[in-house]
């Protein structure tokens, strides 16, 4: 049985920082990508960053370059997101999804499991 979940959201100063673990069974990650997703209030869920299980590769949607960093421990099958300089306007719920296969995607419809999300709140 696949399990995807999310662990480590709360709520955060305005600049601090916080990691997310994603820890995911039931299927080789050497041959998955992982990808972190957010959704705030009233918005699509869109992605942050991805990383292969094959080669350790990551990707980055533009915004969250140099602030966000995507990681995996092999060893404990957990993929990181640790998530620096936090603003309100990270404030949402963060999700990680598996999609088999080689390749990686931005898109949520190419995930086949998804964790049921953790909530993250950037606020003094």
């Amino acid at each position: 049985q696949v399990q995807v979940a999310e662990f480590g959201g709360g709520l955060v100063q305005p600049g601090g920082s916080a990691r997310l673990s994603c820890t995911a069974s039931g299927f080789n990650l050497d041959h998955a990508a992982i990808g972190w997703f957010r959704q705030a209030p009233g918005k699509a869920r869109g992605a942050i960053a991805c990383i292969l299980g094959s080669d350790g590769s990551t990707f980055y949607e533009d915004p969250m370059k140099g602030r966000f960093t995507i990681a995996r421990d092999s060893v404990r099958d957990t993929v990181y997101l640790q998530m620096n300089s936090l603003k309100p306007e990270d404030t949402a719920d963060y999700f990680c999804a598996a999609m088999p296969g080689p390749g990686w995607s931005r898109v949520t419809g190419h995930y086949s499991w998804w964790g049921q999300g953790t909530q993250v709140t950037v606020s003094s």
